[in-house]
C-alpha cells in the first residue's frame, strides 16, 4: 500500500501566455473611439512620461529653450566670461533640477491655506444638476404625498421598490411578505433584497398579449390574522462570534414584516391607482383592465352612463376580462358574438384598446440615447474610395525627453530610474498599440470597400455576403482579430451611418441564391408581408416559392426562421377578417 508523502516533481511544459503588451494590444484593438480616449486620457494621468502633443500648447523643451535665451539676454554683453568653466555645466536646464528630492517629495501636498481647503471642499455643480424622474420617484412622491397607515406605507414602499422598469410587479404576495424565500443562487447574488425571481407572468418583449391573466389579489382572512414569522432576507456572512452558538456564515435570518397581507393588498391598489395607471399589475390583462377603469370612472364623473364613450369603454373591458386570447389572434366575430354586440361596437372597442399603454412605466423609465461618432469615414475621391480614420479629437502623444534624461544621470537614485524606466517602457508599448490599432482597422476598411463597392454606390440592396473568416485570411491576420477590430464601430458612407459588423452576413445556400446575403433575404420576406393582402396573408409556403421563382433556394423552415427572428406574426395571426 502507497504512502501520501509531498514528493517534488520537475516537469518541461510549454504554454501559451499573453504578456502584458499583447493584452494592452487587445483590448486597445476593440475599443471604439470614445472608450480609446477615455482609455488615454486615464492613462496620461498615470503615467508621467505621457505628453499630449498640442500645437496650442507649447512643449516642455521649448518653454525650457525660452527661458534660457531669456536668461542670455538679459545678462550685460560687457560681462567677463569664464573660459574655464566645464562644458557639462553649460548643458541643459533641467540638469539642475535635483530630480530626486522631487520624487521623494512630489507627494507631499504640503500646508495649505484655509482658502484652499475651502475651495476644495465645496460641494460639486453636478449636485445642482436636475436628473429625470425614474418611476420609482414618481411613485413614492405620491406615496409619501398621502396619509396612510404605517404598515400601508411601509406595504407601498416596498411594492414600488420592487417593480420592473416597464412597471410590472413581478413578486407574488409570498415573497413580498417574506414567506416565500427566494432561490439560493439569487440570495446570494442579491444580499439584503426583499424578493426574488417569481414565477408570475408578465408581458413579451414586443408587447404581445399574454396568454394568461393573474387575478386581483383578494383575501377572505380577518384582518387580525397575523402573519408567520418570516422577512425579508438577510445573510450573516461574518464568523461565528462564539464556537458552538454562533451563526455559520451565509445563514438565512427573517425578521417579521410590520404589515399583514390585507395591509398589502390595500397597498397594492393603492400604487395601481397612481399615475402612470396600471403599474404594480401581475400581467397584461390586469394592466390594461387598470387603465380601462380609470378611463370610465373619469367618463362618469364627466358625462355619466350616458356618454358617447361609455359604451366603447364597457366593451373594452369585457373584451379584455374574457375574450383577450381571441382578440390577439384578430377574431373578431367571435368576439361579437360572445359579448353579443355587433361587429362595428367590437372594432370600435378594438382601436380604444390600441391607445392604451401596456407598459406603463417606460414612460418615466426612459433609456438615454446612445451618442454614436463614426470610427472612420469612407469618402469617394473620384472613381475610388478612400479610408479616412476620424482621430480628430484623440491626444496625441509624445514622450517626455526630460524623463529620458533622468535614465542616464548617475546621481538618480536605484528606485527612482526602475519607476522612470517602467513607465517609460508602458509608455512605447501604448503609442505601439494605438498605431497597430490604426492600421488593423485601415486594412479591414479597405477589404470591406473592395468587396461592397456596389453597396457604397447603389444601396443596401447590393448588400453582399462577407465572412469575417474571408477577410482575416486577405488581410494575415486572426478571425478574432478582425472581430475587434469591428466591434462597437461605425462607419459614415454616403448611404449613412452602418456598424461595421453590418458588412459581414451569411449567404444563402444554394445554386442560384448563394451570392445573396442573408440580410437582403430578410428584407424580402418583410417586402412580401408587407405588401400582401391584409384578408389573405400568405403563407411560408407561398413565400419560399416566391424566393425559390427569384433564384434564391430556401426551405419553408428557413422562411418561418427568419419571419421569428424579426418579430412578425403568423399567417393565422396577420389575416383580417372582413
Amino acid at each position: 500500500m502507497a504512502l501520501l508523502q509531498p514528493r517534488l516533481n520537475l516537469r518541461v511544459s510549454q504554454k501559451q501566455i499573453l504578456t502584458p503588451g499583447l493584452v494592452q494590444m487587445v483590448s486597445v484593438l476593440a475599443l471604439n473611439k470614445l472608450e480609446l480616449k477615455d482609455m488615454i486620457t486615464a492613462e496620461m494621468v498615470e503615467n508621467p512620461v505621457l505628453e499630449e502633443l498640442e500645437s496650442s500648447i507649447p512643449l516642455l523643451d521649448d518653454i525650457a529653450r525660452k527661458e534660457e535665451e531669456r536668461e542670455r539676454a538679459v545678462q550685460p554683453t560687457e560681462a567677463p566670461v569664464v573660459e574655464s568653466a566645464p562644458e557639462s555645466e553649460s548643458g541643459d536646464s533641467f540638469d539642475q533640477i535635483d530630480m530626486d528630492s522631487f520624487f521623494q517629495e512630489y507627494l507631499d501636498p504640503g500646508y495649505r491655506s484655509r482658502q484652499e481647503w475651502e475651495s476644495i471642499e465645496k460641494p460639486s455643480f453636478e449636485n445642482f444638476l436636475s436628473r429625470p424622474s425614474t418611476l420609482t420617484d414618481h411613485l413614492t412622491w405620491q406615496l409619501h404625498a398621502m396619509h396612510l397607515r404605517p404598515a400601508v406605507a411601509e406595504a407601498g414602499e416596498v411594492i414600488i421598490g420592487n417593480l420592473e422598469e416597464d412597471g410590472y410587479l413581478t413578486a407574488s404576495d409570498d415573497e413580498l411578505l417574506g414567506i416565500t424565500p427566494p432561490a439560493a443562487s439569487v440570495v446570494k447574488e442579491e444580499v439584503k433584497e426583499e424578493v426574488s425571481e417569481p414565477d408570475a407572468i408578465i408581458p413579451d418583449g414586443d408587447g404581445a398579449f399574454a396568454e394568461e391573466s393573474i387575478e386581483l389579489a383578494a383575501s377572505a382572512e380577518p384582518v387580525s390574522e397575523e402573519v408567520a414569522p418570516a422577512k425579508p432576507f438577510l445573510i450573516n456572512d461574518a464568523p461565528a462570534a462564539n464556537g458552538h452558538n454562533g451563526d455559520r456564515p451565509g445563514t438565512l435570518h427573517f425578521a417579521p414584516p410590520s404589515f399583514n397581507r390585507h395591509d398589502l393588498h390595500e397597498a397594492l391598489e393603492l400604487v395601481r391607482s397612481f399615475d402612470p395607471v396600471g403599474c404594480a399589475s401581475r400581467d397584461l390583462r390586469e394592466c390594461l383592465l387598470a387603465q380601462l377603469k380609470y378611463h370610465q370612472q373619469l367618463e362618469m364623473e364627466k358625462n355619466g352612463e350616458e356618454g358617447e364613450l361609455y359604451p366603447v369603454l364597457k366593451d373594452c373591458i369585457a373584451i379584455i376580462s374574457d375574450h383577450l386570447k381571441a382578440l390577439q389572434n384578430k377574431q373578431h366575430k367571435e368576439i361579437a358574438r360572445a359579448v353579443d354586440r355587433p361587429l362595428e361596437a367590437v372594432m370600435a372597442a378594438t382601436e380604444y384598446i390600441k391607445t392604451l399603454d401596456p407598459k406603463p412605466g417606460l414612460r418615466y423609465n426612459i433609456t438615454e440615447t446612445r451618442l454614436i461618432e463614426p470610427d472612420v469615414a469612407f469618402v469617394k475621391d473620384g472613381d475610388q474610395y478612400l479610408v479616412i480614420m476620424n482621430d480628430e479629437d484623440l491626444p496625441q502623444l509624445r514622450l517626455n525627453s526630460s524623463y529620458k534624461r533622468l535614465l542616464h544621470r548617475e546621481a538618480a537614485e536605484k528606485d527612482v530610474r526602475n519607476y522612470v524606466k517602467e513607465r517609460y517602457k508602458s509608455a512605447i508599448q501604448l503609442i505601439k498599440n494605438i498605431e497597430q490599432r490604426k492600421q488593423t482597422i485601415l486594412k479591414v476598411c479597405q477589404v470591406i470597400i473592395a468587396r461592397q463597392r456596389d453597396f457604397l454606390d447603389q444601396g443596401i440592396d447590393q448588400l453582399k455576403p462577407m465572412m469575417i473568416k474571408e477577410v482575416a485570411e486577405e488581410i494575415g491576420v486572426h478571425p478574432s482579430t478582425v472581430s475587434r477590430a469591428v466591434a462597437n464601430k461605425y462607419a459614415h458612407t454616403a448611404q449613412g451611418v452602418f456598424e461595421l459588423r453590418y458588412f459581414f452576413s451569411e449567404s444563402v445556400n444554394g445554386p442560384e441564391g448563394g451570392g445573396t446575403s442573408l440580410l437582403i433575404l430578410k428584407r424580402r420576406v418583410k417586402k412580401l408581408i408587407e405588401d400582401e393582402d391584409p384578408s389573405r396573408p400568405l403563407t411560408d409556403e407561398q413565400i419560399t416559392r416566391i424566393l425559390q421563382s427569384q433564384g434564391i433556394q430556401v426551405t419553408r423552415r428557413t422562411v418561418a426562421k427568419y419571419r421569428e427572428d424579426m418579430k412578425i406574426p403568423s399567417t393565422h395571426q396577420r389575416r383580417v377578417k372582413k
